[in-house]
């Protein structure tokens, strides 16, 4: 209780003509600086000097110097001040070579496999002074909560039908295809609905309890299984699974097409039809209006843009 009753007598006003009236070494001067009345200076030192139990500034010959005490409060109260200009400055703008906000993005990596690798080269190379936290989306991950709390700035994933209750913003959308091995026997014969459906399927881990993933929401909406025999959490990992076995990955052409060349795997056309796949960003309404928040989705739809192949017209 104490120290909740200093702490009321004390504002950021005052902070600043201790900080001033300590580093001036001189009310009229401080007065000057601060655009202040002397009386009103005066006045609030003594305020000062009744909740410190000290003078702060005394005399010595022709001048003034601050007391033991008064000389440790020269930082603190720096920093205090500092920290105030920063708190609302932030709010106000965001530049990023001086910026040192920190950036927490939630994504998986089904998006593209250069996707976070330049992300990250593009806001240090113009942010230099920013840390970035890269959270994956996993089965224990609750982003809408994530992004309430202001744990992720944004989340990057693709949804069949993304929440409403969260901004969102589309990065681009992309064709659904099948990544084989080149030993695969679809790669040779083909295969049609039913050989696709029996085939050794491999996908990744669901991002939370019960969900089912693009492609299988798609499928049983059609009252259609496919034999899963594999599951990964680690999608960049798949490829390499892909290409030494008889496993089939169903995702999105662009992301199939950084392995083919590098890899021992081929894409294979899809037997059962599907809509495209949409990749966006989603935000929370406490972030919407933070300028540092629009930068950073401004770099994720940059470099997203940077990577895209081209869509097909439409006729």
């Amino acid at each position: 209780m104490k120290y909740m009753s200093m702490f009321d007598k004390i504002d950021l006003h005052l902070i600043r003509v201790l900080h001033t009236v300590l580093t001036e070494r001189s009310v009229s001067r401080a007065a000057l600086r601060l655009g202040m009345y002397q009386p009103a200076v005066s006045a609030s030192l003594k305020r000062l000097r009744e909740l410190a139990g000290d003078p702060l500034l005394v005399r010595s010959g022709a001048g003034m110097v601050p007391t033991v005490a008064g000389l440790r409060m020269i930082e603190p109260a720096a920093d205090i001040l500092r920290s105030a200009e920063v708190l609302f400055s932030d709010a106000r703008s965001f530049d990023p070579p001086t910026a040192h906000h920190s950036f927490s993005l939630a994504a998986s990596d089904y998006l593209d496999p250069l996707f976070l690798p330049q992300l990250v080269v593009q806001i240090k190379s113009l942010a230099p002074h920013c840390p970035i936290d890269i959270h994956p989306l996993s089965r224990d991950s609750d982003y809408r909560n994530h992004l309430a709390q202001g744990d992720v700035d944004v989340v990057v994933g693709n949804w069949p039908k993304p929440p409403d209750d969260l901004h969102l913003g589309r990065l681009f959308g992309d064709e659904v295809v099948c990544l084989v091995s080149t030993q695969h026997p679809a790669a040779r014969r083909g295969w049609d609905v039913e050989a696709w459906l029996a085939a050794e399927h491999i996908a990744p881990t669901p991002t939370h309890p019960g969900a089912r993933g693009f492609i299988d929401d798609h499928l049983a909406a059609q009252g259609l299984v496919r034999n899963i025999t594999a599951r990964c959490p680690h999608f960049g990992l798949i490829p390499a699974m892909v290409a030494g076995s008889l496993l089939v990955l169903t995702t999105g052409r662009q992301y199939c097409e950084r392995f083919v060349g590098n890899l021992p795997v081929q894409i294979l056309p899809c037997p059962v039809p599907f809509p495209r796949m949409m990749y966006y960003q989603l935000w929370h309404e406490r972030t919407h209006a933070s300028n540092a928040a629009r930068w950073l989705r401004e770099q994720i739809k940059s470099v997203a843009a940077s990577l895209r192949r081209p869509e097909p017209e439409l006729a």
